[in-house]
């Protein structure tokens, strides 16, 4: 059982150690916070201050005072907790990344640089790309997000404000606005403008593998969205390619007849594109699976 400290009597009243009692009718461990921490001042009071955890006495004399209407007194002032440092993820855009590879933006570009031009067309900017802009037609296949996120090369920093435009081909290896039947569908293509952290992000599907090219997407970067209307304000023209373990998955699903046999039939190191380097900056980080859908990254560095 805990013993509860006598005050001491002197000629001007009860005492504790020396110190008149903040309330002399009550007993030492009744004195209130105030009183609580001149004792705490000195070692024989923090020994001898029986009954009072130390813990409980400091936080109650440091807590801020509340008004009536629970507010904190505009006196309190509490201490600022220390702000935690952000754990680096692997979605985080790599200051060091090297300059993405000039490619040719194919026959089948959709920019106007050959033939029909969707740039130019209201709606373009838009996230989900599964469908025609008017919302008509919608392509099938395997759930895919790809991001990409640019960096300007010069500085190491994320390019925020820079516009995107990125397409390509259907499950079966058709292009919109260009293969038989699909002249006037504009699926599969769409412009986003880049985040702070300099990141654009489409909905999409899977693209087939088609008769000599390793799967693939299109992407073209525009100083900003107001530029996108001539393809020759693109700042940088490349391809993203898709990962071989993943593609096979694919594949093997249903509704991508004829890839796993174009698959079987061309490698990176041979492809006529990603050929010179095996897409060693080109290649993208992927997660998911062929049952729910995939997520594709790829860091692009650009000159701005």
């Amino acid at each position: 059982m805990t013993r509860i400290p006598e005050p001491d009597r002197t000629p001007e009243g009860p005492a504790y150690e020396g110190r008149l009692l903040d309330r002399p009718d009550e007993e030492v461990v009744d004195q209130g916070a105030a009183f609580d921490l001149r004792t705490l001042l000195t070692r024989r009071g923090v020994l001898s201050l029986a009954g009072i955890g130390v813990g409980a006495v400091v936080l109650a004399a440091c807590a801020p005072s509340v008004t009536a209407s629970g507010s904190p007194s505009p006196t309190a002032t509490p201490t600022p907790s220390p702000t935690p440092t952000p754990t680096p993820t692997s979605d985080a855009v790599a200051a060091d990344v090297s300059e993405i590879p000039e490619e040719t933006a194919g026959p089948y570009p959709g920019d106007g640089s050959n033939g029909p031009d969707i740039l130019e067309d209201s709606g373009i900017v838009r996230q989900d790309i599964r469908s025609s802009i008017d919302g008509g037609a919608t392509a099938g296949g395997v759930p895919l997000v790809f991001e990409l996120q640019i960096v300007d090369v010069a500085s190491g920093a994320p390019a925020e404000g820079v516009a995107v435009y990125a397409w390509h081909c259907t499950a079966q290896g058709e292009y919109s606005m260009y293969s038989s039947g699909l002249q006037d569908v504009t699926y599969l293509r769409g412009v986003q403008v880049a985040d702070a952290a300099g990141t654009v992000s489409f909905t999409s599907i899977f693209p087939g593998c088609y008769a000599g090219r390793w799967p693939h997407i299109h992407f073209e970067v525009y100083p900003d969205v107001a530029s996108i209307t001539d393809a020759s304000n693109a700042i940088a023209t490349s391809q993203l390619a898709l990962p071989e373990a993943e593609c096979a998955a694919v594949y093997a699903t249903s509704g991508y007849d004829g890839s796993a046999r174009n698959l079987s039939g061309i490698t990176l190191a041979s492809d006529n594109v990603f050929g010179e380097d095996s897409a060693v900056s080109q290649l993208a980080t992927m997660s998911g699976d062929a049952s729910v859908g995939y997520r594709a990254v790829l860091a692009v560095g650009v000159t701005v």
